[in-house]
């Protein structure tokens, strides 16, 4: 799990902004989720975007939870494989037992399946959902130089809850590009080569083509939306895995050294816009290092227990694992009984967000 050729302090500002950049995005996005691209702006207006979720503040949704459970099982395991899928495990079903509200139908039943005695091989459902997406980041983060172990550990992340090929190739696409961010010391990116790493790593059809698209438009200059149209996603991202990853990496390598337009660009695309804000604001993250991450979002997201400050000191713990200090390598404390109030409040919110959209503007 050792990430070379980094200064300690680089290391850390990059992992910390593959976390923190996932809570932004997600934060930012949560608002407009499931709005079309159109009704999401007669709601809540064009850029520049603001948290909106909270009476002007922003809460964090699965996605930086999920992002949150993977570090810590990292963390408790050290990067060993049987071990990781264990605490993974055990972690999303008493992640459950929180009652979180907005968890995917395909995540439900897989934690389900868990409970119920089936082992994490055999507990994912069929599904090419982004949810292994979600959870890929934070892998590729610390996986080091070694592709195989990373696709091990992104292979068991993702046959937890989805056994679909699509969502583990999905998955290990986000992951590779966490990696491929983290690894470089400055924010100019080599498209060239990053596609070349990635496509020869796939065998999903659809997925491949989707990626020789945005690299085909990125070459062209093209938009987002245009890009968007191309997928026939007029109507906003979805939560399929190969819509999710296209345009996830195409934000992320039109705006390579600018946090902001990458996670505005992708979430005014409207869809899964939590999902999308994430993925893009933890590759942004990646690349520029959370100093890069705009003040104003990162002090306008008000969580507790899971606060700003505790996901900091997590990302510390897991770039000082990186580094081979053996004292950091236990999870994070983390105040489980102040997630049920926690996810009460969240819920309410949600409900009232549910209700607003009935209202006009249409």
């Amino acid at each position: 799990m050792r990430v070379q050729h980094l200064s300690p302090e680089l290391l850390q500002d990059k992992v910390a902004g593959a976390l923190l950049g996932t809570a932004v995005g997600d934060a930012l996005g949560l608002p407009r989720e499931g709005l079309s691209r159109q009704r999401a702006r007669k709601l809540f207006g064009p850029k520049p975007l603001a948290h909106r979720f909270l009476f002007g503040r922003g809460m964090i949704s699965d996605d930086t939870e999920h992002a949150c459970m993977v570090s810590q099982a990292l963390l408790a395991s050290g990067g060993d494989p049987t071990a990781f899928a264990r605490s993974l495990a055990w972690r999303l079903r008493f992640w459950l037992l929180g009652l979180p509200a907005g968890i995917g139908l395909s995540t439900l039943r897989a934690i389900c399946r868990l409970w119920l005695g089936f082992p994490v091989s055999r507990s994912g459902v069929r599904s090419a959902g982004n949810g292994p997406a979600m959870r890929a980041p934070l892998l590729g983060a610390v996986a080091g130089n070694e592709l195989d172990p990373l696709a091990r550990l992104v292979a068991i992340s993702t046959r937890i809850t989805h056994s679909d090929g699509r969502a583990e190739q999905g998955a290990l696409v986000i992951a590779m590009a966490c990696r491929y961010a983290v690894t470089r010391t400055s924010n100019q990116t080599d498209r060239n080569e990053f596609f070349q790493l990635i496509l020869e790593q796939l065998t999903e059809d659809e997925l491949k083509e989707a990626l020789k698209l945005v690299e085909a438009a990125l070459r062209d200059d093209m938009t987002a939306e245009a890009v968007a149209a191309k997928l026939a996603l007029n109507q906003g991202v979805t939560g399929y895995v190969v819509h999710t990853v296209a345009m996830s990496i195409f934000c992320w390598l039109r705006h390579p050294g600018d946090f902001r337009a990458a996670v505005e660009e992708v979430i005014l695309l409207g869809g899964d816009t939590d999902t999308t804000g994430a993925i893009t604001g933890a590759l942004a993250g990646a690349t520029l290092g959370a100093s890069a991450i705009p003040q104003e979002w990162l002090n306008g997201i008000v969580e507790w227990p899971r606060s700003v400050r505790w996901m900091k000191r997590l990302a510390a713990r897991l770039s000082s694992q990186l580094l081979r200090k053996k004292e950091h390598a236990r999870p994070l404390r983390l105040f489980w009984p102040g997630l049920l109030l926690r996810n009460v409040v969240f819920t309410i919110a949600v409900l009232c967000h549910g209700f607003r959209r009935l209202l006009p503007p249409y």
